[in-house]
């Protein structure tokens, strides 16, 4: 395998609007109606990753009770909404598994995706990088991973497909 961090990654953060959900909102004069999830990323989160030891978090701007509820379904319990300094989120999740960055900040353990500018100092101080293909330009530069897929139509399941190659299964 080619040294290029995957094999020490521990945790997967991702963004919600637009990486995990295809970015559209839908709402109505009570609030928010729906998000668009990819029963394809939802099994990757629950079924691939923690063969590999590897757990999931959720980093968003935004608060919402469809994402608390899809988080549930999905067993993710690190779920961060409202969480404009995404940065502060990389920290403190980092802060509760013991994960220290390295001489240049990085976090070697932590893998991060998101779509949008809010997500670029994440992706800057964590160990690999991915975004959908409809993300943000400025985010595709940043990215080591430009997924082929678009967010909500399963990037998040490419990419954690990518992370987990040629890693050994946990016992």
């Amino acid at each position: 395998m080619k040294r290029d961090g995957r094999d020490k990654i521990r945790l997967l953060a991702l963004d919600v609007d637009g990486t995990l959900t295809d970015g559209r909102l839908y709402i109505g004069n009570e609030g928010e109606l729906c998000k668009t999830f990819d029963v394809k990323d939802g099994c990757g989160i629950c079924d691939i990753l923690p063969r590999y030891g590897i757990r999931t978090a959720v980093i968003t701007a935004r608060k919402s009770l469809i994402v608390e509820e899809r988080c549930r379904e999905l067993s993710i319990t690190d779920v961060l909404q409202g969480c404009r300094d995404k940065t502060a989120g990389i920290r403190a999740l980092a802060g509760k598994y013991g994960y220290k960055p390295d001489n240049s900040g990085v976090y070697r353990e932590i893998a991060y995706m998101g779509d949008d500018l809010l997500d670029i100092a994440c992706m800057a101080m964590c160990a690999v990088s991915a975004c959908p293909a409809d993300a943000a330009g400025a985010v595709r530069l940043q990215a080591a991973r430009v997924c082929e897929n678009a967010g909500g139509q399963g990037a998040v399941r490419e990419f954690i497909e990518w992370l987990v190659e040629n890693r050994s299964v946990e016992a």
